[in-house]
């Protein structure tokens, strides 16, 4: 039966209104296993579902964030908890817990940044962050956003093709693959110290070969021309393993 126009109308302003204040993180698991989403506020703002849930493959849930959050989502893979929510991932491990309650994943992970409006601007800005390494494909795309929203993402699967010394391995599988800073833990790479700059710090040949293949997400700190996107929508959709 055809939804009549003023129904429609006010499903819409329903809708409208109840995203006033906030935005849909709708989060999607397209891999072809689990994997355990973490979340992170940054400092002043919360951290949705303690820190960490489970999505089973196939399986989505939405998230909804207050306007102007700020904060990271990555995906763990390989986990293993108890009743009590202890346990550890393979990747994107924080501290051992199921809900992460204020603790990073461990590198290397495939990060999900963003900032959704500050007091100073409505714009929001995210981006797909290799920066820490690699662990599962991810994608951020707008939906019903302004004109010139971009998406961010990295889709293939940089574990494939990781160089050797960057390579996280679990029971002879890759599972990971490091950043040249992870690996080298130096300045140089990982533009700190005297090459806290965007003059001072250039891209290395293993972020050459990320941002080759993921050519939509951040390959080393100074990446902002290419891999940060700017938008202004009351949802987005990060999906895990993305269709390519």
């Amino acid at each position: 039966m055809p939804i009549s126009p003023f129904l429609f109308f006010f499903l819409y302003l329903f809708i409208s209104l109840s995203l006033a204040d906030g935005t849909q993180l709708i989060i999607v698991n397209h891999c072809k296993e689990s994997i355990w989403p973490g979340t992170l506020g940054t400092v002043g703002h919360q951290t949705p579902k303690d820190g960490g849930f489970h999505l089973h493959s196939g399986e989505q849930i939405v998230m909804e964030v207050p306007e102007n959050w700020s904060g990271r989502i990555w995906g763990r893979q390989g986990c293993c908890f108890d009743e009590t929510g202890k346990g550890s991932c393979q990747t994107g491990d924080c501290a051992g817990l199921l809900y992460c309650r204020g603790t990073g994943g461990k590198p290397p992970a495939t990060l999900v940044e963003m900032t959704l409006g500050t007091p100073k601007s409505a714009l929001h800005y995210y981006d797909v962050s290799l920066v820490d390494g690699f662990n599962l494909p991810v994608s951020m795309i707008p939906v019903g956003g302004s004109i010139g929203c971009g998406v961010a993402a990295c889709e293939a699967d940089l574990n494939a093709c990781c160089p050797k010394n960057l390579v996280v391995e679990q029971g002879g599988k890759v599972v990971g693959c490091k950043s040249a800073c992870l690996a080298a833990r130096s300045d140089r790479y990982c533009c700190t110290g005297d090459f806290a700059s965007p003059n001072s710090c250039r891209p290395t040949v293993f972020a050459h070969l990320f941002k080759a293949i993921c050519p939509r997400a951040y390959s080393y700190a100074y990446d902002d021309s290419t891999a940060l996107k700017k938008c202004r929508a009351p949802r987005y959709v990060i999906t895990f393993c993305p269709p390519k």
